[in-house]
């Protein structure tokens, strides 16, 4: 009971800290590309470990462990694909999103970015993008809220409603209150606890324990090139771990960071910190899922495989430090689940509701607009958390391949290919968003492959070939 006061307290007390930075940057909040964009400010290391953290997500405490912890060294291809995904975007879209988003008319959400490049009348990609958006948000921040579910389930034993509903308001409170600077304030916060989260406990683990890592030659788990059963993974299963990576380039939370960052100039010190904070949070992520092999006396099976990390903090450190590891948990999901949330706001705000009503409102009616939609988009997650048998990581995982396959061929192709159109953008928004939909409800064969993989590639193909019949009319 003692163990559970305390940490009940540092947790309190680290929810009063994201609290008060908050309040300081509702202070700043004074226009909609404040309450958006943080005013196009953000310097090299905010941006990138805001990114970085929006990013990540409960998954990276809990679903990624727990798949390192179930499945073993397979985990290092998702990793790896992961890892690539996050140097690619920094690379090839960061800069040019910056420079251009502002060029085309000071665009504050992707929707308005890739409307204002292709469209003068009736703005159909900024609404069926927004659409997309709203769809695929609902389900991205359930995942956080399952994750915070099993969180405070675990740790004081509450049901898991009240839990789902304890991290809903954690997450919303200071999102309502201080906008994108909040978000990015805290992420500069929470990023930095979740990476030392995540190299404390694996090294925590093999100290207490000096042949944690040590296992069977013949184990199934330590072999890249087989899964848990020892069944050699095929090219599909391959090609589905690594193509996370392509999901990068389509989430409208981490593209917000860079659009947002104080100028070009600021993107490769960003890059190489974004790139660093990334491998050593995915290493730490997958040691401590193998730490947990070996160190936990009682298996873990099915979704509570997703419970290793805070099993382990448990086992190995004191109330006070735990409540702080515990609160890195807290922090990651609260980290993605404030900027999907403020993005599926302005999203509704800016591209919904602003262009149906063709209202040129003031932007203190446009902030207040924002905000009851961060309370309207949490209450649908909210709903769709409260499933006790949900996994982190396939909620993840859907929400990302329809972001990534919806979006992503969109704004590369939008970038770097002249020939790019309205139609062309208009078709691989919706081709790519409902492969990811149908693909999803079939199973067997080809259609295991992860469903980012059709969606970017049909995406991109439709794409191409409707702006070349555009061009060509």
């Amino acid at each position: 009971m003692q163990e559970s006061t305390t940490i009940a307290i540092t947790f309190a007390l680290y929810l009063g800290v994201m609290l008060f930075i908050g309040v300081i940057a509702w202070q700043r909040t004074n226009s909609m590309q404040d309450y958006l964009l943080g005013g196009r400010r953000l310097g090299s290391w905010t941006a990138a470990l805001s990114a970085g953290a929006s990013d990540m997500s409960g998954w990276l405490l809990l679903g990624l462990p727990g798949y390192a912890y179930a499945s073993g060294l397979e985990s290092i291809w998702l990793a790896v694909g992961l890892l690539m995904g996050t140097w690619l975007n920094w690379q090839l879209v960061a800069t040019r999103l910056r420079e251009q988003s502002q060029a085309a008319g000071n665009a504050l959400t992707l929707p308005a970015f890739l409307s204002a490049k292709f469209e003068t009348g009736l703005p159909l990609i900024r609404i069926i993008a927004a659409i997309f958006i709203l769809i695929f948000y609902m389900f991205y921040t359930s995942s956080g809220l399952v994750a915070a579910g099993k969180l405070f389930q675990s740790t004081f034993g509450l049901p898991y409603e009240w839990a789902v509903t304890g991290g809903l308001l954690a997450v919303v409170i200071y999102t309502f209150i201080g906008g994108f600077l909040a978000v990015s304030w805290t992420d500069l916060v929470q990023s930095l606890l979740m990476l030392a989260a995540l190299v404390l406990v694996p090294l925590y683990a093999l100290d207490a324990q000096p042949n944690v890592f040590m296992f069977p030659a013949d184990s199934p788990l330590m072999s890249m090139w087989t899964n848990a059963s020892g069944v050699p993974l095929g090219g599909l299963a391959i090609i589905s771990l690594m193509a996370w990576g392509l999901g990068y380039f389509g989430q409208p939370h981490i593209l917000a960071r860079f659009m947002a960052i104080s100028g070009p100039e600021a993107v490769p010190r960003a890059r190489l910190i974004g790139v660093s904070w990334t491998a050593l949070t995915l290493t730490g992520a997958i040691l401590a899922g193998l730490a947990g092999i070996n160190a936990l006396a009682a298996p873990l099976s099915g979704p509570d495989t997703e419970t290793v990390f805070i099993e382990l903090i448990g086992m190995l450190f004191h109330p006070v430090p735990a409540g702080l590891l515990l609160a890195a948990i807290l922090a990651a999901i609260m980290s993605t689940a404030d900027s999907q949330l403020l993005v599926a706001s302005s999203s509704l705000t800016e591209d919904i509701w602003r262009v149906v009503y063709k209202t040129n409102s003031s932007d203190n009616t446009r902030v207040v607009i924002g905000r009851l939609g961060v309370l309207a988009i949490a209450a649908g997650a909210w709903m769709l958390a409260m499933v006790p048998d949900s996994k982190v990581l396939d909620l993840v995982a859907y929400a990302w391949a329809g972001f990534g396959a919806g979006f992503g061929p969109a704004l590369l192709l939008t970038l770097y290919w002249q020939g790019t159109s309205r139609l062309g953008v208009l078709a691989g928004i919706v081709t790519g968003g409902v492969t990811v939909i149908v693909w999803k409800q079939l199973d067997g064969g080809l259609f295991d492959v992860y469903e980012i993989v059709p969606g970017f590639m049909f995406s991109m193909l439709a794409i191409i070939v409707f702006s070349k019949l555009e061009k060509r009319k």
